[in-house]
């Protein structure tokens, strides 16, 4: 038999779930954000679990800058199974026509891919797309290079003082996942061919890769052990297919944990709704609770009656978000899916809905016990007293430990799933300041509201806003609720839009004022006179060079760098191969922030100058040493000084600098920039060119429009994601509406009796969600500006300006949301007639 309390909440179900509506959608929204990124996730990790190998190209890949495997290593290589060797560069790609673009230029071997398949459009195999054909080697690029240059399938294309017939196009590449970040479209070509070209020089930027498929029996481990054993010094980058697509986990672990945080957001918003809810539904039933109550029902019973409900109903809630967060990864890949790295594995996942469903039920938990509570304490004939004039209780000690125990386990649980446990760290607790800071902001908006109000009524001011301003802080008034619920959306979208307007406003005018106009690559030594004259003599200006070699760094003051305790914004640098050069005397522009520069003519043990943030991000201090292995050869350097680098200038700037004997001997080669007058870019770039068939160019100027790209994407997916918050808020206003639309009512047909008309309450109204939209657009405000000049200055190391056309924009924004809701929401007060009112009073 179920218990009396069960039996209760069930027979008051019956009488119908009004006031309850805002409370299921509150915990929806937010259960289903979090389920549908957390279900997302699991799909896109599915697919690089499922497809590693494919991803990688084999069972392990080998990176090295600058030479291919020798005969010893190619054997070594062989002995444990099907091997493929690649060769990557950068390179110009040139039309008959005079076009030409930046394209990164891969050559395959016969063998290649040794897992997946590469698919060409129209179908054919690789040796019918690269091989050589009437006396021309053949090529397959990307689709937008043809739409760059102009070209078809057909078509010749010349990459150095080779030419090569476009066969084909890429539609999809298996292990094109697992590559760095590209500046240009793919040309695949076959590995035989690039010595056609010319470009293979001593010192060129070539990356060399050899991909294997293991015999059977053969392991990782075992692999790795062997090749430590045989080679310990060949500089030879190893990854396997557990790694095969780094920075692919990366964008998953950075787009979960912020779907999370944002889902967390708004249930943390909508723990206002939720409460809201409750009370409001509390409140109707308070005739029902002061009935039982006089007819001897337990604090105890009445709890346990109306906490049955709200568990129901918080199921009801969580179940609809679970739904929908399960569903909705399905329509997302048929809107985006073409924009995911893989191609997502989609499925019901229990674990992420459970955790969906757990931050759901604590929620409710955290948020619906204060009402509860207060029905449970309050006696009876207060109950009853409640109805005319509505007593504030606060809940006794143990329901206190309750909402306290959910809010730290709401807490806790967002920190623990979180893959960086740091920035939910900082989450809960700016979440935590957040909202201490909007109710505060409340609070004081009440206190100023009936401050006005005395003042207006002392001075006999206009009706409207006299009236306007008691509804503001009259009890039971949405402002607190309001305030709280809207603010933190309206926070993120004023950070978000000041963070992009002051990038833009840089890539706009600051940086192409300093900016140069190319980056060449890949210069020779012999031919750095032959670029500086063609340069000059097409009207370029402010050329700077510098030598460089590729190295990767295996120590950290003697500890390997894959035991080193790495910053998290710092593990780019020791992935791969990094840039280095070398300098006797200090750049013009190096800021020495620790330590000092090395002398002239220092020709002592290995120095080195690197950046201050990286040196933070490494643990390393003046006076540490780092080591670097380049082309086999392992060097150690002394941490000579610190240099705080202006990246924002985008000048030809160098992570990590040696002293000139540290690199003696080694093959290099030159980057250098170059400053273009307005409407001469195409001659400067045309005229090294030509003079310099293999060497390379990047335009900043492009290059800057795809950073404005991926800025603008980034805030759109922000925007996005403050909506899911600010919809929370939306739901929590319209809750406050409806909860007091009785009083509503029976303010209006009271104030109508006294001759009000329906024009001066309208214009009530208009004043009083405009104030309080208003107040709640300044403080967001407030808050957001000074988050955006945190973000600038502490994280992106960028100048701040304060730029208030979009914080106007915000705030005129919130002030039109707030006062469309409020008065739409209110009308059917405002049309209520008087007569059937007051016969029924």
């Amino acid at each position: 038999m179920s218990p009396l309390s069960f039996r209760l909440a069930r027979r008051e179900l019956r009488g119908g779930l009004r006031g309850f509506g805002v409370f299921v959608a509150c915990l929806a929204l937010g259960v289903a954000a979090i389920a549908a990124a957390g279900s997302l996730e699991a799909g896109l990790r599915r697919a690089l679990s499922e497809d590693a190998r494919a991803l990688l190209g084999g069972d392990v890949e080998l990176r090295l800058s600058y030479r291919p495997p020798s005969t010893e290593e190619s054997q070594f290589f062989k002995d444990f199974g099907t091997v493929s060797q690649s060769v990557e560069m950068r390179a110009m790609a040139r039309t008959e026509t005079g076009g030409q673009t930046l394209v990164e230029v891969k050559g395959v071997d016969a063998a290649y891919p040794l897992f997946g398949a590469l698919v060409l459009a129209p179908v054919q195999d690789t040796a019918q797309a690269l091989g050589p054909r009437d006396g021309q080697w053949g090529a397959a690029a990307d689709a937008n290079l043809l739409d760059r240059l102009g070209l078809h399938l057909g078509d010749s294309v010349r990459i150095g003082q080779a030419s090569f017939t476009l066969r084909a196009t890429i539609t999809r590449e298996p292990d094109r996942v697992a590559t760095a970040f590209s500046f240009g479209p793919r040309l695949l070509i076959d590995s035989r061919a690039l010595a056609s070209t010319g470009l293979v020089q001593p010192g060129s930027l070539i990356r060399h890769g050899a991909l294997i498929r293991f015999a059977p029996g053969v392991t990782v481990p075992a692999f790795k052990s062997a090749l430590a054993a045989r080679f310990p010094a060949a500089g030879w980058f190893v990854r396997d297919a557990g790694e095969a697509a780094p920075g692919v986990k990366r964008f998953l672990d950075s787009m979960t944990l912020f779907l999370t945080l944002v889902g967390l957001t708004a249930l943390l918003v909508g723990g206002i709704g939720v409460a809201n809810g409750v009370k409001a539904f509390l409140d109707g039933r308070t005739p029902a609770i002061a009935t039982l109550k006089c007819l001897g029902a337990s604090r105890r019973l009445i709890l346990r009656v109306y906490f049955w409900q709200v568990a129901l109903l918080a199921a009801v809630g969580i179940g609809i978000g679970l739904a929908v967060g399960a569903a909705l990864p399905w329509l997302l890949v048929v809107l985006f899916g073409d924009k995911l790295p893989v191609a997502a594995r989609l499925a019901v996942y229990p674990q992420p809905l459970a955790l969906a469903a757990g931050f759901g039920a604590l929620t409710a938990l955290a948020f619906a016990v204060w009402p509860l509570a207060r029905a449970g304490e309050v006696p009876a004939a207060t109950l009853f007293r409640d109805i005319v004039v509505p007593r504030r209780a606060w809940p006794g000690a143990g329901a206190l430990v309750v909402m306290g125990g959910a809010g730290a386990a709401l807490a806790a649980l967002a920190i623990v799933t979180a893959t960086d446990r740091r920035l939910a760290a900082w989450f809960v607790g700016g979440s935590a300041v957040a909202l201490l800071l909007f109710a505060g902001a409340g609070l004081a908006l009440v206190a100023l509201a009936r401050y006005a109000h005395q003042r207006q009524a002392e001075r006999g001011g206009h009706p409207s806003w006299r009236l306007a301003l008691s509804s503001l802080h009259r009890p039971g008034a949405p402002t607190r609720g309001v305030v709280l619920s809207l603010g933190l959306g309206l926070t993120v979208l004023v950070a978000v839009a000041l963070v992009q307007a002051n990038l833009n406003r840089q890539f706009d005018d600051r940086i192409p004022q300093q900016a140069p106009t190319f980056f060449f690559i890949d210069i020779q030594p012999d031919q750095l006179d032959a670029f500086q004259a063609a340069v000059a003599g097409a009207g370029g200006s402010e050329v700077k060079a510098a030598a460089m070699v590729r190295g990767r760094i295996t120590r950290l003051n003697d500890v390997p760098v894959e035991q080193a305790h790495i910053a998290p914004e710092a593990e780019w640098a020791v992935r791969g191969d990094r840039g280095l050069t070398t300098a006797a005397s200090q750049p013009d522009d190096a800021r020495i922030v620790a330590g000092q520069w090395w002398p002239a003519d220092y020709n002592g043990p290995p120095l080195a100058s690197i950046d201050a943030g990286i040196a933070r991000g490494f643990g390393l201090h003046v006076g540490d040493s780092i080591s670097v292995n380049v082309l086999g050869r392992e060097i150690t350097a002394r941490i000579a000084n610190l240099r705080e680098i202006d990246w924002s200038s985008l000048s030809m700037n160098f992570t990590f600098m040696l002293t000139p004997n540290a690199l003696a001997g080694a093959p290099h080669s030159y980057i250098a920039t170059v400053h273009a007058p307005l409407g001469r870019e195409s001659a400067v770039e045309r005229a090294v060119t030509d003079a310099l068939p293999s060497l390379s160019s990047i335009r900043v100027k492009e290059a800057l429009e795809a950073v404005k790209a991926v800025v603008a994407s980034a805030g759109m997916a922000i925007r996005a994601a403050a909506g899911v918050t600010l919809a929370a808020g939306a739901l929590v206003l319209a809750g406050a509406i409806a909860a007091g639309q009785r009083r509503r009512i029976h303010e209006a047909v009271l104030l109508k009796v006294l001759g009000a008309r329906r024009a001066d309450l309208l214009r009530a109204l208009l004043v009083e969600y405009g104030l309080l939209g208003a107040a709640t657009g300044v403080v967001a405000a407030g808050l957001g500006s000074v988050a955006a000049w945190a973000v600038l200055v502490f994280v992106l190391k960028a100048d701040w300006v304060f730029l208030p056309l979009p914080v106007a924009a915000t705030v005129l924004g919130a002030i039109a949301a707030v006062t469309m809701v409020g008065v739409t929401g209110t009308l059917r007060a405002l049309a209520a007639k008087a007569a059937p009112y007051l016969r029924h009073d």
